[in-house]
């Protein structure tokens, strides 16, 4: 065999084993990212939920996602430790929320008891036409049925 041969599949596994020293790289600073947590630290899940660190465990930790409410997530599920900077700037956001698709109020014209009277009668309508509508497709069918015996 002749070099030229060999050096696709060479080139090939050289840049499969960088790739994989990159990944292994990352999964070693995540992990140490996650071992630097601590009671106190501010956090941001996998999720996005921005939590503060209430207890490290071994294996998990208990965050406490709002005032008063604590859960407890697997290490991995953490995405970050983040600078409490940052925690402070994402938890206290200062910024109102407004919402666009908010549906516009409708004034109300017509007391509710005369609103309610007037959907009963529609109701009742639309139920007797399912009604003739169910007898008039009933009548041909059966008639058919009556003609297959």
């Amino acid at each position: 065999m002749n070099i030229a041969t060999l050096l696709p599949f060479i080139l090939i596994i050289g840049v499969m084993l960088l790739m994989t020293r990159s990944a292994k790289n990352k999964q070693r600073q995540a992990q140490s990212m996650r071992d630097q947590m601590q009671p106190g630290s501010g956090v941001r899940t996998i999720g996005g939920i921005i939590a503060l660190v209430k207890e490290v465990r071994d294996t998990t930790v208990l965050l406490e996602v709002a005032p008063g409410v604590h859960s407890i997530y697997v290490k991995n599920a953490i995405a970050a430790v983040l600078p409490e900077e940052e925690y402070d700037r994402l938890v206290n956001n200062d910024v109102p929320l407004t919402f666009d698709d908010a549906p516009a109020e409708e004034p109300a014209d017509e007391p509710a008891e005369a609103a309610a009277g007037e959907n009963d009668e529609h109701a009742v309508a639309d139920v007797e036409d399912a009604a003739e509508n169910t007898a008039e497709t009933a009548e041909p069918a059966k008639n058919r049925a009556d003609g297959d015996k």
